[in-house]
């Protein structure tokens, strides 16, 4: 490892020492482990420590006291694919390959070309031990996208982003094996997909224990369908809301291949499907906490996209874009401003918080600093890694973050310091006009003012023209 970020690591465990006064310092015998957990259409305002009222996610809310809660954090785009995209590749939806959505039959979607160097590839080219346990979406079984061929060492749960919406599926992969779940065959319920994959991780984390690891957990709820077990978790839920009964697809040649199952009690569901999320945190944290590798171990929690109107969701209900508009395939801010925390014990410092403007696309080039390898040659993303060490003296800032989505007309977003910018119908008309908020004075972005601030606007039309780079596969 490079002397300097030998120093940064010891320095996070410093950061309140006195000169004189000797404290104890990390002993790292190498790099830390990572653990990356992204929940799926989680959003802003659906953890308790980012305001959520109507359900607890004590573990979770742990998690931020014990770290740092960032408040200005970007997921890649405003869906799954895209949004997975940009964290794997550290590139913003106008330089990253997949930018949308594209489905591929009979399962899987559109693959990231070979020649994109993925985050676990670095992480296994410095020497760790990769596992992924969740949900892809960057490409169909066999193909040059999937994520065996993608630097996993191991690989555990759905391929296909359209089979994961169902809870109980037919299959799962392991690997390049398919593993059926015969106790689900003909509508049975018998094994709840998320709680084998999070069995499965923690299996990883014991195996590997002894080593540097990097563990993805892209988990699957609380997307659609909103499904849990019957179980005590659900039964302490019922009747606790008014509930509006969604009537979904429960037999016929499409059930449990995407569209979602019914539900008479869509918010009981929902806020189960949350609190087995944050009891998934819990055992994660207690996990690492037993084995005697927190110091050496950076967990960090965020989600993919805004919360979902799908399948019976109620975001309005449970105010899960906080105080924000929009929601997930929207590029206001309740689309894609998403919660993140990052604990790491003894390096960052407990119970902090942050404004720094970040987005997936900075993880990649921060988890390289933090473990100690070479930066990324191409990259739209900056290291936190100094924000997270208490050194924001030392923090690169970006001048722009960028977006762009593919569905719905076509739509781009451009934020800079406290201007946001929103263009919409981009399929139509690439230079259609473009919305102007200003995010300090109003964050719920309730009045364009862009006619108020040509030059403000002409600036962030510069730079999205400047972000955009054409792509042959995704168009508008």
């Amino acid at each position: 490892m490079k002397a300097h970020l030998l120093f940064l690591f010891a320095a996070g465990s410093l950061l309140m020492a006195c000169s004189t006064e000797k404290k104890q310092s990390i002993a790292y015998e190498g790099p830390p482990n990572v653990i990356l957990l992204m929940a799926d259409d989680a959003g802003y305002g659906d953890l308790g420590c980012y305001g959520q009222e109507k359900f607890g996610t004590p573990n979770i809310d742990r998690l931020a006291s014990e770290g740092m809660l960032f408040t200005s954090h970007y997921s890649g785009s405003t869906v799954c694919a895209p949004s997975r995209s940009s964290l794997m590749t550290g590139l913003h939806t106008g330089h990253t390959f997949i930018r949308g959505n594209k489905e591929v039959r009979p399962e899987g979607q559109y693959p990231i070309p070979s020649e994109f160097r993925l985050l676990p590839e670095y992480f296994k080219e410095a020497g760790y031990a990769t596992g992924g346990f969740g949900k892809w979406g960057l490409g169909a079984p066999g193909s040059e996208g999937d994520p065996v061929n993608q630097g996993f060492d191991e690989w555990c749960g759905y391929n296909c982003q359209r089979l994961a919406h169902n809870f109980y599926p037919e299959y799962l992969w392991h690997n390049d094996d398919t593993v059926f779940l015969h106790e689900n065959d003909n509508g049975k319920v018998g094994t709840y997909s998320h709680d084998l994959i999070h069995k499965k991780a923690l299996e990883f984390i014991d195996r590997h224990q002894e080593v540097p690891f990097f563990l993805f957990l892209p988990y699957t709820i609380p997307h659609a369908e909103l499904l849990v077990p019957d179980d005590s978790i659900f039964q302490d839920y019922l009747g606790k809301f008014p509930e509006n009964p969604y009537k979904g697809v429960d037999e016929g040649p499409d059930y449990r291949k995407g569209p979602y199952g019914s539900q008479d009690n869509p918010h009981a569901a929902f806020a189960a499907m949350m609190t087995r999320m944050d009891m998934a945190v819990g055992d994660i944290l207690a996990k690492i906490d037993s084995l005697g590798i927190s110091q050496h171990t950076v967990f960090i929690f965020t989600s993919d996209n805004g919360p979902h109107l799908e399948g019976g969701a109620d975001p309005d209900f449970f105010n899960s874009n906080g105080q924000f508009r929009g929601y997930k395939r929207d590029f206001y801010e309740g689309g894609i401003r998403v919660p993140m925390i990052v604990r790491w014990t003894g390096t960052v410092k407990p119970g902090t918080s942050t404004d720094h403007l970040s987005a997936f696309w900075d993880i990649l080039p921060t988890c390289c600093e933090m473990a100690g390898m070479d930066q990324p040659q191409e990259t739209d993303g900056i290291s936190f890694l100094p924000v997270l060490i208490g050194q924001e003296e030392r923090q690169k800032l970006h001048n722009f973050l960028y977006w762009e989505f593919y569905e719905q007309g076509g739509k781009q977003a451009v934020r800079a310091g406290e201007w946001k910018g929103v263009r919409l119908g981009v399929k139509d008309d690439r230079n259609a006009p473009l919305e102007l908020y200003n995010l300090e004075k109003d964050p719920g972005e309730t009045e364009n003012i862009a006619d108020q601030h040509p030059e403000i606007r002409s600036r962030l039309d510069s730079m999205m023209k400047k972000a955009h780079q054409p792509s042959e596969v995704f168009t508008w």
